[in-house]
């Protein structure tokens, strides 16, 4: 429920139907299942908890600082902030309103997205890091987050999708895109909602969702018009904000 209040809701389904060309076949997408193909969450008393914890308990100490700012910028989900947010990345300003394709393709992806993650989350029903603590987290809390389920990272299956979407569509910058999606997963283990292994989970979770869109109709067709617009607005050369360019490559060098 969280992902999907973060996601699907961010832009209503008759708003995404009347502007963005919402259709039914986006939502017959194939998509694989997680439930089969990633690995259970790590148990208590295995290394991949251990480290874990000892992830969760260091990002702790990043309260209030750059980092932690990032990671409350990360935690929106709309799709038009999400493109956004792969602008320094790109190397130009990505402005949603001149992505409507970009804009489009993600929200007619956000249910079928959103329903996969849903079903993985409930079959394993791990909870948040926080859940029986007093630490602090990034975001506010309320009953949808904090009776939510951890594995795998929603979030991170978004950010990882969408860096894949774009590095597709712009290869020469594919190092710079994908660093930037592994910066927005790790944004959830900063912001205290996510264990380290529910993000690794979340970035093998958005490859094989990549993978499986490739020779899909619905996805195929978008993505021509994805790149058109992505050339138009590189060939404009409009810079990305520097201060956040800065922010965003010192995130780069952390380690969880």
């Amino acid at each position: 429920m969280r992902f999907r209040n973060a996601i699907f809701y961010a832009v209503s389904f008759s708003l995404a139907h009347s502007l963005f060309g919402y259709t039914a076949q986006a939502q017959q997408l194939n998509l694989p299942d997680g439930r089969a193909f990633l690995p259970p969450p790590p148990q208590a008393e295995e290394p991949a908890q251990q480290a874990d914890l000892r992830a969760f308990e260091k990002t702790r100490g990043l309260k209030d600082k750059a980092r932690w700012k990032l990671a409350q910028n990360d935690a929106n989900l709309n799709p038009s902030h999400v493109i956004k947010d792969f602008s320094c990345a790109v190397g130009f300003n990505l402005d949603p309103a001149k992505l409507p394709a970009m804009v489009n393709l993600l929200t007619s992806l956000a249910q079928p997205v959103e329903q996969d993650v849903s079903n993985e989350k409930d079959f394993w029903k791990r909870r948040r890091p926080f859940v029986g603590t007093n630490k602090d987290i990034c975001t506010a809390h309320s009953d949808g987050l904090d009776k939510s389920y951890a594995y795998p990272s929603g979030h991170t299956t978004w950010g990882w999708l969408t860096a894949s979407i774009l590095a597709s569509a712009l290869p020469d910058r594919a190092t710079q895109i994908m660093q930037r999606g592994r910066i927005f997963g790790e944004s959830r283990i900063v912001c205290g909602v996510h264990w380290k292994s529910d993000v690794q989970a979340g970035y093998m979770n958005g490859s094989a969702m990549f993978a499986a869109l490739q020779e899909q109709p619905a996805f195929t067709e978008q993505m021509t018009k994805v790149r058109q617009e992505l050339f138009a607005l590189r060939d404009a050369k409009t810079a990305p904000d520097a201060k956040t360019c800065v922010v965003e490559q010192q995130a780069a060098q952390g380690a969880f």
